[in-house]
Formats: C-alpha cells, sequence, structure tokens
C-alpha cells in the first residue's frame, strides 16, 4: 500500500513537471494578447496600425450557419450529355418563388455519373445545387470532351454604382485595422447604410513604394496612379456626430498625403445572393497530362453575394477548384479538395483555390499538384481568410500572387512548398509588390519570404515553422518575423481566436 502511494504520487510530480514545461514552452505574440475572458487587446506601432480582426468573413460574416436548404427537384443520372437535364433542373427552380429564408430550394443530383459537355449556368438567387457524396461512389460529374471552360459558372451581373455623394474623411491618418473614422458631415448616412471606403491611387504613392520603377522587360508595365483606387464594401454600424463606425477594419492605412480616403453610399444590381454547391465530385477528362483544352475550373463564382461551396472535390482540372471573382463577396469554401491538376505547369495554370473578392473564407481545403493553391490577385480588397489549409507537392507558392492584395490572413496553412509575400519585380507583366497586411500566423512551410514595403504598411510572419529566406529581389525592407521556428504559439489559430473574442466560436 506504501509502495503504490509513492508510485501515485511520483507520477503527480511527474505530470506537473510536464505540463509546467508544456506551459513553459508555449509563447504568444508581441502584436496582441488574448485576455482570460477571450477578449483581445492588439498592440498598436508607432503609428497606430494593428493586426486586423479577420473574424467577419465568409457567408453573412460567419453571423449564419450554412442552411440546410429543402431539396425541391431531383435529377438522376442518364447516359450521354446530362448536362442539358441539369440545366433544365436549374431553369425550373429558378422560376420558384423565393422563400422567407432566401431561398427557391435545392436540386438533388443523386448518386452515379454526369457527364456534361458544356456548362452548368446558375444566374438566379436561392439556388443550392447538392450531390450524394465528393467520391467515385457518389455524385460525379464530368466534364466530357474539349473545350476550356467552367463546369458550374455561378453569376449576377452588375457592378458597384454609387448612389450618395463622395464624403470625405477628415483624419490625416486612419491606420490598418481601425474600424472608425471621422468625415466632413455624416448627417447622410445612418446605421445599416451599405458603403464604399475608397482609397485613390495616386502618383507619389506609386513612385514610394517604386512601382514606377520596376526593371524592364518584354511587356512590363509600370503601375499608374489611376488603375489602383480600392474600393472596399463595408457596412456602417454606428454613426456618433461625424464620425462612422463599420463592420469590418481598414486593411490598408489612409493617409492625407496618399490622397486620404473617402465614404459614400452604394448599391450592386443584379448581384445574386443565396447560392451553395454541395458534395459533388467535379472531374474533368483531359488528352493528356498537360492539355490545356478540357474542363478548367470546377465551380466559378462571380457577382454574388453570400453563398457556399462545401464537401466538394475536383480532378483533373486545369486552373482551379474554385475560384472567386471580382464581384464574389462574402463566400464560404470550405472541406474541400483540389487534386492533381492536368495542364503545362507555368504562368496562369493551377490556382487551386483563388481569390480576386472580397470577405471571402477559405478552410479545411487540400490540394495536390497545384502551383499557386491558396491566392489571391491583382487590387484584391480585404479582409479575406485561408484557414487551416494542407498543400503537397505544389509547383509554385501560396499567397498573395501580384499587384497589391490587402489584408488576407493565412493561418495554419501547412505546405510542402513556399509562402511569399514580396516584391515580384518583372514577373508577368509587372507584378510588382503582391501586397499589404497580409498575416501569415502560424504555418509549416518550405520556405517563406515575407517583406514589407518602404510606405502604406506591413506583412506579417508570426510563428512560422520552415526556413526564412530573401525572396526574389535583394535589397527590400523585412517584414515582421516572430518566433521563426518557434513551437508553441498561443492562441494556435488567429482567426479562431478572432472569432472566440466576438462571441462565435
Amino acid at each position: 500500500m506504501k509502495t503504490r502511494s509513492i508510485l501515485t504520487i511520483c507520477v503527480l510530480i511527474l505530470g506537473l513537471f510536464t505540463l509546467s514545461f508544456v506551459k513553459n514552452e508555449s509563447w504568444h505574440s508581441k502584436f496582441l494578447v488574448v485576455n482570460k475572458d477571450a477578449s483581445i487587446t492588439y498592440l498598436p506601432d508607432e503609428k497606430g496600425n494593428i493586426i486586423p480582426d479577420f473574424s467577419r468573413v465568409g457567408y453573412h460574416h460567419g453571423l449564419k450557419a450554412i442552411p440546410e436548404v429543402k431539396v425541391v427537384k431531383t435529377v438522376s443520372p442518364v447516359k450521354g450529355d446530362a448536362g442539358r437535364g441539369i440545366q433544365e433542373a436549374i431553369d425550373q427552380v429558378s422560376t420558384l418563388p423565393i422563400g422567407a429564408d432566401g431561398f427557391r430550394g435545392a436540386i438533388l443530383l443523386k448518386k452515379g455519373d454526369y457527364g456534361i459537355a458544356g456548362t452548368l449556368n446558375i444566374n438566379t438567387d436561392g439556388i443550392v445545387l447538392r450531390g450524394e457524396g465528393n467520391t467515385a461512389q457518389g455524385t460525379r460529374l464530368i466534364a466530357t470532351g474539349a473545350g476550356l471552360r467552367s463546369l458550374v459558372a455561378i453569376s449576377g451581373k452588375g457592378k458597384i454604382t454609387p448612389t450618395g455623394e463622395r464624403v470625405k474623411i477628415t483624419d490625416a491618418y486612419v491606420p490598418t485595422g481601425a474600424k472608425s473614422f471621422d468625415v466632413v458631415s455624416a448627417k447622410d448616412f445612418k446605421a445599416g447604410d451599405k458603403i464604399i471606403l475608397y482609397r485613390p491611387g495616386t502618383k507619389n504613392w506609386i513612385q514610394d513604394i517604386q512601382m514606377d520603377r520596376i526593371v524592364a522587360r518584354q511587356g512590363t508595365k509600370q503601375w499608374e496612379a489611376a488603375e489602383y483606387s480600392l474600393s472596399y464594401e463595408r457596412e456602417i454600424t454606428a454613426v456618433d456626430g461625424n464620425k462612422i463606425t463599420i463592420d469590418n477594419p481598414v486593411v490598408m492605412a489612409m493617409e492625407t498625403k496618399y490622397g486620404g480616403g473617402e465614404i459614400f453610399k452604394y448599391e450592386y444590381k443584379g448581384r445574386l445572393k443565396e447560392i451553395g454547391i454541395e458534395n459533388i465530385l467535379f472531374e474533368s477528362e483531359y488528352a493528356h497530362d498537360t492539355d490545356e483544352d478540357h474542363g478548367w475550373i470546377a465551380v466559378d463564382f462571380n457577382h454574388t453575394e453570400n453563398g457556399w461551396v462545401s464537401g466538394v472535390t475536383s480532378r483533373f482540372f486545369g486552373y482551379s477548384c474554385v475560384s472567386l471573382e471580382s464581384g464574389a463577396k462574402n463566400i464560404t469554401v470550405k472541406d474541400s479538395k483540389c487534386l492533381d491538376a492536368k495542364s503545362v505547369i507555368t504562368g496562369g495554370k493551377r490556382y487551386s483555390f483563388n481569390n480576386n473578392g472580397q470577405q471571402n473564407l477559405f478552410m479545411n481545403l487540400e490540394t495536390t499538384e497545384g502551383r499557386h493553391d491558396y491566392v489571391t490577385g491583382a487590387k484584391t480588397c480585404g479582409p479575406n481568410v485561408f484557414y487551416h489549409c494542407k498543400s503537397r507537392r505544389t509547383h509554385a507558392d501560396i499567397g498573395p500572387h501580384h499587384r497589391w492584395a490587402t489584408g488576407t490572413l493565412y493561418d495554419n496553412i501547412d505546405t510542402d512548398g513556399e509562402i511569399n509575400v514580396q516584391d515580384r519585380g518583372n514577373w508577368g507583366s509587372g507584378h510588382g509588390w503582391a501586397g499589404v497586411t497580409q498575416v501569415l500566423w502560424n504555418c509549416k512551410v518550405k520556405a517563406a519570404a515575407i517583406q514589407s514595403l518602404w510606405a502604406s504598411g506591413k506583412n506579417y510572419a508570426v510563428g512560422i515553422q520552415g526556413k526564412k529566406v530573401n525572396g526574389r529581389l535583394e535589397g527590400k525592407p523585412d517584414g515582421e518575423w516572430e518566433g521563426l521556428n518557434k513551437k508553441g504559439l498561443q492562441p494556435q489559430s488567429l482567426y479562431e481566436a478572432q472569432l472566440k473574442a466576438n462571441g462565435r466560436h
């Protein structure tokens, strides 16, 4: 009995020692503090910039769960081209009234193979396309024959159209991460108004970030100020005097010396809402491994707000599983895979999960044989999030690809390739600086080059596991590096911590 008591005490002591060791191994970023009540205190730099809150992205800003929409139409496999039958089902459901929940209904594609010679088009609100599994034993949609195309194209129409006067922001400097600022007059604004937060491109800004001096080669285009004005979609949450508070943060500082900022009310007529794609295997036929004339994108969104892709797998497409174009906003892409792309391995191919839109969430994704697996394009306005994603046998780098993305979180990305945020110089036709306020948090990489600029903000590399490299061009300012190859970063996920801080975990 005495021996057993001594053994128990020893086990307890060993356990306490182990817990103490684990506790001592954990560490916290200098950029923020997670408080005991789960709230977060952000620690500003000398200009007041902080790491932004990335939690209000995805379907309805993450404030609503993705719904289980009632099936109103069922389609079964047929021999030959099944595309006509599926498109007829989509067109029929498109004529149904929209319910109180915002949906017309779901189309269920029963298990089996569906050869599709063209493109399935969804151009009406409130439609869900649902399969019965994303494996060969489930619902398999096959892009048959030749023809570079999207297999499923979801698109409304329209563009950002001002509906009110432009009102100037009066603050000399609105820091990154801010959710409020003063304007000349707020009398025409109220909570609930949808506004554009507008940052003009200016010649002196282009000069200060040296994008008018890209080392030229054939086809290189220097940046022009007029092409770099940015329009961020936001909603007003409060008006106090002339102070405006918005739902999502500023992700690039606004400075009087670079033209400051403006706000104006807007509409986006023709944009679709409430569209979902679920539980489907997408495949493309192909002639050979470098075939360029076959299914290119499995699911393509544009001019759509509040939608989702969940539980899909794509195989053998040339470009991507899911591509969100510039008119796609508040889309969630989750629990999906992009596998074994077929194309030439060079520029403009294999962008496995591509985002050019705003306030979108990509989470729990996997890729093989991609190039730019989790990637943004030119002038992509944040916040946007890639969270808990994995890449294997990748052929290029993850990250902002070219010409200025602002406000992206790469959180717990695990890749056997690189994640880079850098001045890409004259690659392409003059990619230049890939972006600003790009935050890497607790990522595993083969290598990473994270650079900041001479003006307009910073990029962050917190808790990276892997090799730090210089990037393509020498003489560029280093990013904000912290905890390289230091395990135990807390919180493990910035995105999850921010959700919890806002009561949505």
